[in-house]
């Protein structure tokens, strides 16, 4: 498979998020449960031999030099002292401001792929703490494996999911992860949890209440889903999401959103589609 295949940067939801304290340098220390979707932004990546790194696509309200694909190609270049740079095409499929972590995702694609084409032969360990650098979501996606996460989100402890279908339902709002946790109405000291408390069913976003009661359309979504199948937020928002066992189930509701909201019909997935297109990946050189 050549470099100019598309890699993906898939979504990922927060099966329940357990929020424990702030810690003093302002980061939540936090419990939570991560699982991919089959359902993915798409980045193509072409080696350049001149060290430039070129960003071929805009994306809105996102000026050029704070791109998160653009640091996380920067950090990989200036760490491994590559001479190599690239361009860089992005196809926008996830709602930013969603709680997918389409950013992070899109960071983390950029660190694994780049690595595999500039043939630089870094570790996952070591592009997993380069990733924390650039955001608390993305070594969840450089591993590639559904996990229980502590600490900011970069603890991981793998996890063997279910994986079923899921309706995601897109609310016509922005949700700031930043205005959230800086909230002080939200619940910043629950007590800690465990794996199998959440496999027996403790699946709660500590967020939700609150982003049910700041943003009414995320409050009409969760409701609306509900009426179906439990409906939960994920991340700090604004996608909320139910669990269904079959396409033919998820299809049935998904038939019935209301036009004015996006949603997203995917399979769940313990083991991230990057890894798969890892595998195919060969070097620039």
């Amino acid at each position: 498979m050549d470099s100019q295949t598309p890699w993906p940067a898939p979504a990922k939801l927060n099966l329940m998020l357990r929020i424990l304290g702030r810690r003093a340098d302002g980061y939540h220390e936090l419990q939570t449960v991560f699982q991919f979707l089959e359902y993915a932004d798409e980045l193509s990546f072409e080696a350049r031999a001149d060290g430039r790194i070129r960003l071929h696509y805009e994306l809105p309200g996102v000026p050029q030099e704070r791109d998160i694909v653009l640091r996380a190609a920067t950090l990989l270049q200036q760490q491994s002292g590559t001479s190599f740079g690239a361009d860089i095409h992005l196809d926008k499929r996830l709602p930013m401001g969603g709680g997918l972590g389409g950013g992070s995702s899109d960071a983390a694609t950029t660190l694994v792929a780049l690595n595999r084409l500039w043939d630089t032969g870094l570790d996952s360990r070591t592009l997993r703490q380069l990733g924390l650098r650039l955001g608390a979501d993305v070594p969840v996606f450089v591993g590639g494996q559904s996990c229980w996460a502590e600490g900011v989100g970069e603890i991981l402890t793998p996890l063997e999911l279910s994986e079923p279908w899921f309706l995601v339902i897109i609310p016509g709002c922005h949700v700031s992860t930043a205005s959230v946790f800086a909230d002080p109405e939200l619940t910043r000291h629950s007590p800690l949890s465990t794996i199998p408390a959440f496999l027996a069913g403790d699946q709660a976003n500590d967020c939700q209440p609150l982003v049910r009661r700041r943003y009414p359309e995320v409050a009409r979504a969760l409701d609306w889903l509900g009426r179906f199948s439990p409906a939960r937020l994920t991340g700090t928002g604004a996608c909320v999401f139910a669990v269904f066992e079959s396409w033919e189930a998820a299809e049935e509701v998904r038939r019935q959103v209301p036009c004015e909201w996006g949603h997203i019909l995917a399979r769940g997935r313990s083991r991230s589609p990057l890894l798969r297109r890892l595998e195919q990946a060969v070097p620039a050189r």
